[in-house]
C-alpha cells in the first residue's frame, strides 16, 4: 500500500468498512463510508451477488488495507503464520500488531498507521536504547520504545495522548505520555486485538 496515491476513502468504501486511514476524519460525520456506503464507481450502487471467493478476497483486501501493506510482505507474515505452532489466522493478527510502526499508532503517537510508519522511517524514536528506522522490526515483551530526545519538541510529539476517536492506549502496552515512553507488556491474544476482520477467511483464501 506504499505506492497507493488516490483517495483514503474509496479504499475505506470499496472495503464497506471504515478502515481508519484518515484519523479524526473516519470517526466524524464526514466519513466516506457514512456519506456513500457503496462501493466506488459507476456501478458502485448496483446489486452483486458475492460469491465465497470474494468474500476471501475482500477480507484480505481489508486486512492489507488497515495495515497499510502490500502483497508481498503481507504474504510472507502469512507464511510465517503457518510456520507456527497455533491457529494461523490469530497468529497473523499478532504478528502485525506486534510491527512497530503498529506499536508506535496504538500508543497515540500518529493518527493513523501510514503516518506512524513515516515517523518511525525518519528516525524519531529508539526501541530499547537503540535508534530504528525500520518499520516491520518485531516489538517482544519487555521492550521499551522512546521518542529520541532530539525529537520531543517537534510538533507530531507535542499532543500525544490526544487519540482520534477517543481510542485508548490497549492493555498489552503500557504507555507514559509524559515520559514519551511505552513498553510493551505482553503478546496480544485476539480478543484484545479490536480490528474488525474474520481472519479465518484469509486463511481459507490463501489455503486454496
Amino acid at each position: 500500500m506504499a505506492v497507493y496515491t488516490g483517495p483514503k476513502c474509496r479504499l475505506c468504501r470499496r472495503e464497506g468498512v471504515r478502515l481508519f486511514l484518515k484519523g479524526d476524519r473516519c470517526y466524524s460525520v464526514k466519513c466516506g463510508v457514512e456519506r456513500r456506503p457503496y462501493p466506488p464507481g459507476q456501478h458502485g450502487q448496483a446489486q452483486r451477488k458475492v460469491e465465497e471467493f470474494g468474500l476471501q478476497l475482500r477480507e484480505k483486501q481489508k486486512l492489507k488495507r488497515i495495515y497499510w501493506m502490500n502483497e508481498r510482505p503481507f504474504r510472507n507474515y502469512y507464511d510465517e503464520a503457518v510456520r507456527q505452532k497455533g491457529r494461523t489466522g490469530e497468529i497473523l493478527l499478532r504478528l502485525l500488531e506486534t510491527r512497530l510502526d503498529n506499536v508506535v499508532y496504538r500508543m497515540g503517537y500518529a493518527p493513523n498507521r501510514r503516518t506512524a510508519r513515516q515517523l518511525v522511517t525518519h528516525g524519531h524514536f529508539t526501541l530499547n536504547g537503540r535508534k530504528v528506522t525500520v518499520p516491520s522490526i518485531q516489538v517482544r515483551p519487555g521492550d521499551v520504545v522512546d521518542v529520541r530526545e532530539s525529537s520531543r519538541t517537534l510538533a507530531p510529539f507535542m499532543n500525544v495522548g490526544r487519540y482520534a476517536g477517543g481510542r485508548r492506549t490497549p492493555e498489552w502496552l503500557d504507555f507514559d505520555a509524559k515520559n514519551l515512553r511505552g513498553r510493551m507488556l505482553a503478546l496480544p491474544n485476539r480478543d484484545q486485538i479490536d480490528t474488525d476482520v474474520h481472519e479465518q477467511l484469509i486463511v481459507e483464501f490463501y489455503s486454496r
